[in-house]
């Protein structure tokens, strides 16, 4: 992903790319090489990096455990204004609001790289829902191939459609029967969550559950993880008062029907391009322009605690009330106590 952001960088006319750091000298040298950063220019320790050269922008691209505390010590260090840090935010709850807290505290924009949210076809669905076209939107349903790191970019995408809604509630089932650790986490095998946001105003019907919940008014969310991913047929699910919109990751049958229509209106948009080099490109330009990006903390946040909530409403065997008190990765505390056992992933 770092080559990934380069590219962004080096695309934009208002950046240079002047340094970079690996832990792994090679590695390091080689991406200076391939973006003719100078060989003076390449450091193991970002600290050095950091002093050095005082960037403007740093991006971080290095596995999910670390990023906390990379991210925070580069905005201690005064040196940098905005930093662009891959996903999921972190490993944990706690270092998820620790890095958007001191962000905040020293006035540095923080950002996160949720792509998707750049996706032409996926942004035309949003103009389709913000023009009544499927009515209120009622319920949203996802289905990623895991919570974490997938998972991460699905719920952004519901928190891009309900214009970051708080999550009020949520309630999760996991099966992790066999291990499936990415970018250095646990990542469970398949997930059935259900969610429901702030009550607002007309906010629509109910979700579709059994309970005193089932129909209090307000949006909901579903998600079938994995395996079971099929019960949601889409990657992403609006659900309108007055219609239904289906998107697919891979950009097939991205649609909209409108009730009591036989027929699908395709979406079809040119879906050329890099989405991260258009992510990199929108965060340098709201930072010229002194405006929140989309891809801000804040909204990372709402996505963020949706998935550690699950894992929490999993260690508690119920639902869990917003916000969310737990500092940890609970699926982690239950690996670790021996809660959840998995059979270790074949080689």
């Amino acid at each position: 992903m770092a080559y990934r952001h380069a590219a962004g960088y080096r695309q934009h006319d208002q950046c240079d790319l002047v340094a970079c750091a690996d832990l792994v000298p090679e590695n390091a040298r080689a991406f200076a090489e391939e973006f003719d950063i100078s060989p003076e220019s390449v450091y193991e320790d970002y600290g050095e990096m950091l002093a050095a050269h005082d960037p403007d922008f740093v991006s971080v691209c290095t596995p999910v455990p670390t990023h906390a505390d990379i991210v925070v010590d580069c905005i201690e260090s005064g040196h940098v204004n905005a930093i662009h840090c891959e996903k999921p935010m972190a490993d944990t709850w706690g270092d998820a609001r620790r890095m958007a807290e001191t962000a905040d505290d020293y006035g540095v924009q923080l950002t996160f790289n949720h792509q998707r949210r750049f996706d032409p076809a996926w942004r035309e669905a949003k103009r389709v829902l913000d023009d009544g076209g499927i009515g209120d939107l009622e319920r949203v349903e996802v289905a990623p191939r895991n919570v974490l790191d997938h998972g991460t970019h699905l719920f952004d995408m519901c928190t891009f459609f309900t214009d970051a809604r708080p999550v009020d509630w949520v309630l999760g089932q996991v099966d992790y029967r066999t291990e499936n650790v990415r970018y250095g986490t646990h990542n469970v095998n398949q997930a059935v969550i259900q969610w429901a946001y702030e009550p607002e105003e007309n906010a629509g019907v109910g979700t579709a559950a059994d309970g005193e919940n089932a129909a209090d008014g307000r949006l909901g969310g579903f998600a079938a993880v994995g395996d079971g991913a099929w019960l949601v047929d889409a990657s992403l699910r609006l659900c309108g008062s007055n219609g239904v919109v289906e998107l697919h990751e891979g950009g097939e049958e991205n649609r909209y029907r409108r009730e009591g229509e036989t027929e699908w209106t395709g979406i079809d948009i040119d879906a050329d391009g890099d989405r991260v080099v258009d992510s990199i490109a929108h965060v340098v330009d709201s930072f010229a322009a002194g405006e929140e990006p989309e891809t801000a903390a804040s909204r990372a946040l709402v996505a963020t605690e949706l998935i550690f909530a699950v894992y929490e409403s999993v260690r508690q065997r119920g639902r869990i009330d917003l916000p969310l008190d737990a500092e940890d990765n609970p699926l982690e505390a239950l690996v670790d106590a021996e809660e959840l056992s998995p059979t270790p992933a074949e080689d």
